[in-house]
């Protein structure tokens, strides 16, 4: 089978097509023929050589990609053969840049009808940290809410479930057609945080935030959480930066900040988010938004693209066309 195979850590370029190895359901697993792969910022990381946590290190070669989308094509032992021929999507771990993944029966989640793989693969990872971030934070209505990196997966999610809670959404994100995308998801206001007085302008236009969401971190995810009013809360997530925001010691206890740190879910946790948020876009309340789709042989410019700054949404890559419904 085709599959983008890294055999060294560095720029893009590394990740390239190649044929390998078909894998073989084992016992409790399923084989998925996978239509679509899900590509996360920590794919770039890991691919640099830059894992956020060393423990995530993918041992060379590899096949990055944790998550895809797909049919089912085979049942191991102890798997309900009913299940050959449904549409999942599934976290795979590792794996998903391939034409097949073998994965754990128990990690598959039914697409619903009325929901496009693609759509469920955007969902399937950014989807369930949203919905958890926005669980940890819940949202009171009136609130001033923050989203650094609005226009990306998890924060243009981020930017719906907070307007929808009748939030007032301030988005920084860079660029002008950046910040005409956020409005258009509920964004009260849209900044260009590529600009070094947007804090300032924030500040000035709102008087600060009671909440921020944090998926940047660095000096963003520090004058995020600078913006946030003496007694709000501050939500850390990511370091799309390179490094998580550094926070001065005491100062959030000193202005009486609650600061909010993702913790561990439990597998069963994360597959009723993923439920939750397949169930919430067929229902109209969550869009998943895809800007890019690349053919599984350019995932090298796929990542590239990403770590440009120039991806608006979700970016996918297409493994193989989908199949026809009967």
């Amino acid at each position: 089978m085709r599959a983008v195979v890294l055999r060294e850590f560095g720029p893009p370029a590394e990740l390239v097509a190649a044929e390998v190895a078909s894998p073989a359901p084992g016992p409790g697993q399923a084989l998925v023929e996978v239509e679509i792969a899900n590509i996360t910022f920590v794919d770039t990381q890991l691919r640099a050589g830059r894992a956020p946590n060393p423990a995530m290190a993918p041992t060379l070669p590899a096949i990055l990609g944790s998550g895809v989308g797909g049919v089912v094509a085979a049942a191991g032992d102890g798997v309900d053969g009913s299940l050959i021929s449904s549409r999942v999507v599934a976290s795979t771990g590792r794996g998903g840049y391939a034409e097949r993944v073998a994965v754990d029966a128990a990690a598959l989640v039914p697409v619903p009808e009325g929901l496009g793989l693609s759509e469920a693969v955007a969902l399937l990872a950014d989807g369930r940290t949203a919905l958890s971030l926005i669980r940890a934070a819940p949202i009171r209505a009136g609130d001033t809410v923050l989203v650094p990196a609005a226009a990306g997966g998890v924060g243009s999610l981020l930017v719906q479930l907070a307007a929808a809670a009748g939030a007032r959404v301030v988005a920084a994100a860079g660029g002008g057609h950046k910040q005409e995308f956020v409005r258009d998801l509920g964004a009260t206001k849209a900044v260009d945080y590529s600009q070094p007085d947007w804090a300032e302008r924030v500040r000035a236009e709102t008087g600060g935030v009671d909440l921020a969401f944090d998926g940047v971190g660095g000096a963003i995810g520090l004058a995020a959480f600078e913006l946030v009013r003496d007694g709000g809360r501050f939500s850390a997530f990511g370091m799309a930066s390179g490094a998580f925001v550094r926070i001065p010691q005491g100062e959030a206890e000193r202005r009486g900040i609650t600061v909010i740190r993702g913790a561990p879910i439990t597998p069963e946790d994360s597959r009723a988010l993923q439920r939750q948020a397949l169930a919430d876009a067929v229902a109209g309340r969550l869009r998943p938004v895809i800007g890019q789709r690349f053919p599984l042989e350019r995932a090298a410019d796929a990542h590239a693209a990403i770590e440009a700054r120039v991806t608006i949404g979700k970016t996918l890559l297409v493994v193989r066309a989908p199949r026809e419904r009967s």
